[in-house]
């Protein structure tokens, strides 16, 4: 099983990465960025056969190590 795990920051969690993007999106001419905010991508393949272990499992990988919950958020998808 393929875990697809995005991370994101949280609302008002300032992005100073985004920032710098969007900057630069806009001094190479792609006018109309209102706002860029950046994340992670992580696939993590799985072992496991059960979907509801897999998910619980992936959950404590995410709240352990993969995001940082105070300023993260994440979302899980599993195929």
């Amino acid at each position: 099983m393929k875990a697809r795990i995005k991370v994101t920051l949280k609302k008002g969690v300032l992005d100073p990465q985004g920032k710098a993007i969007q900057g630069a999106l806009g001094s190479m001419g792609f006018a109309g960025v209102e706002g860029v905010r950046q994340g992670k991508y992580f696939e993590v393949d799985l072992a496991e056969t059960d979907k509801s272990k897999a998910m619980t499992t992936v959950k404590a990988m995410c709240d352990k190590l993969i995001a940082n919950t105070v300023i993260e958020n994440y979302e899980i998808e599993l195929a």
